[in-house]
């Protein structure tokens, strides 16, 4: 992969993005590369159980490469791009069987923001910063925006950083509960960030169950969403980690998971 870095570290899957020249933007090449590295990692051979996903140098990912040549080469309308490229990704990612952490070390504009903020937990060091930037260019807001951040920050802020389009500072991020951890700088977010990709790497099956049941939520009626952890538990409750759980908890030790 030429616009992806994917390495193995241990139960944990880091995939970088690799384009540090335009602040790690998305053209077509680093798009067909970032599918190939989540199918890679959704391959159950490679015995990832966490993905983290960063940037290469100063930018985490600035937005589509409105430069790249990819893009004459597309036919139809913008919207059939994000139907044909980006939709099957981000499926992709919200159906991973792992939790994914962000360590967002940038810039995040456009749909690098999206890419951010689809963490289930999102880690940021001071230097970086959220930007909604589509309403700079006329375009709306893509990537799953209008759908993530209505439920993460509400519907006002959600209406003033898309129309607006002006940066969010991590720091205030933060304070929106947009970013979960926030470091000085990026030495320390890598470092935090891993711990906690290793952390959940090293967590219980039902890290990945709960990951599901979240992301049911926000489509199912109260109704279902009861039923839906029943059938959760079910899985949960008959996995060998529960077992060990249970006698870790019996045995006042620290319980050793392994995903099964």
């Amino acid at each position: 992969m030429e616009r992806m870095k994917l390495a193995f570290e241990g139960k944990v899957a880091v995939l970088k993005f690799n384009h540090p020249e335009v602040m790690n933007a998305v053209g077509a090449q680093m798009l067909a590369d970032f599918t190939e590295a989540v199918l890679e990692v959704r391959n159950a051979g490679t015995a990832a159980r966490c993905l983290l996903l960063t940037g290469e140098g100063r930018g985490f990912c600035a937005g589509a490469n409105l430069q790249d040549e990819g893009r004459a080469a597309r036919k139809g309308g913008a919207g059939d791009g994000l139907r044909s490229g980006y939709h099957p990704l981000l499926f992709m990612l919200r159906d991973l069987d792992m939790p994914i952490v962000t360590a967002v070390n940038g810039a995040a504009a456009g749909v690098g923001m999206s890419f951010g903020v689809i963490g289930d937990i999102v880690c940021a060091s001071k230097q970086a910063f959220f930007l909604q930037a589509f309403a700079r260019i006329g375009l709306i807001p893509d990537g799953g925006s209008t759908f993530m951040l209505p439920r993460m920050v509400g519907w006002g802020r959600a209406m003033e950083l898309s129309m607006l389009a002006e940066r969010l500072p991590a720091e205030k991020a933060y304070e929106w509960g947009l970013v979960n951890r926030l470091y000085d700088d990026n030495d320390a977010l890598m470092k935090g960030a891993t711990e906690i990709a290793t952390r959940l790497a090293n967590g219980p099956r039902s890290i990945s169950l709960i990951r599901r049941a979240y992301w049911n939520t926000w489509s199912n009626s109260f109704e279902q969403q009861l039923d839906l952890e029943a059938q959760l538990q079910n899985q949960a409750g008959a996995s060998r980690d529960f077992g060990e759980g249970v006698r870790a908890f019996l045995e006042k030790r620290d319980a050793q998971f392994t995903g099964e």
